[in-house]
């Protein structure tokens, strides 16, 4: 009974009790997300409070339901910047953010921040590895556009280990994939991932990856195996072998 109340067209005032109840996410995420998209006024603010403090499949539905149809003008900055929180599961909304929140222009647009520019390579390498999930880089009409914003925007960043990685997967993604799946020749393929080696094998960028990895973890025994090895990375090389 209690979920047939909830699905119902509860009034207004309801929205912080539904709000609340949206917190188990895991058992009543849909429901909640749901009725808050029905409420006509302040159902928008309630699901981005919600999205905020979610996790995991509550974090699906949520995220979905903000996205159905076009993101608001209220949630778009937020979606553009803080919505992929690096779960697993992130793989079935990345797809309809970059979509519905117009991330092509985003990046093309005048308000480029740092968070903005960090959140599309997570984005971007949700998408890259999401097959069967959601949208992926091969079937998003707008990737080249993206794809060809984030690196310029990413050549004038400060290096972190994690705008590093991130960047790495998706050029590996690029790399290793049929250029005509991706869009491009493969002359047009090679010359970006070139562009994204030329950031990732910086000086600067490979001084800070040496400094900040942790080479006892798995993720980076994994990283440093297969993506550095077949970019041929110059962070995982031995400084004092590298040929002048």
């Amino acid at each position: 009974m209690g979920l047939a109340l909830l699905a119902a067209d509860w009034a207004e005032e309801d929205i912080p009790l539904i709000r609340t109840i949206g917190l188990l996410s895991n058992w009543f995420g849909p429901l909640a997300a749901d009725a808050l998209r029905r409420r006509h006024r302040g159902g928008q603010e309630a699901l981005m409070w919600l999205a905020q403090r979610v996790v995991g499949w509550g974090r699906v539905y949520v995220i979905e339901e903000l996205c159905r149809g076009s993101a608001s003008s209220k949630a778009r900055p937020w979606l553009l910047r803080h919505s992929c929180d690096g779960d697993f599961l992130n793989g079935y909304f990345a797809g309809q953010v970059a979509t519905s929140a117009h991330l092509h222009e985003a990046t093309t647009g005048p308000d480029v921040d740092d968070d903005l520019i960090d959140h599309t390579g997570r984005l971007l390498k949700t998408m890259a590895d999401c097959g069967g999930m959601g949208l992926t880089l091969e079937r998003y009409p707008l990737a080249r556009i993206v794809l060809d914003a984030y690196v310029g925007h990413l050549s004038r960043q400060t290096a972190t280990l994690n705008r590093y990685v991130d960047a790495a997967m998706i050029a590996d993604h690029l790399a290793q994939k049929p250029a005509e799946r991706l869009g491009y020749t493969p002359e047009q393929r090679d010359r970006l991932v070139r562009r994204y080696l030329a950031v990732l094998d910086r000086e600067d960028w490979c001084e800070t990856v040496r400094a900040a990895h942790d080479p006892d973890s798995d993720f980076f025994a994994w990283f440093a195996g297969n993506v550095a090895a077949r970019l041929r990375l110059r962070a995982f090389t031995d400084p004092n072998t590298e040929k002048s």
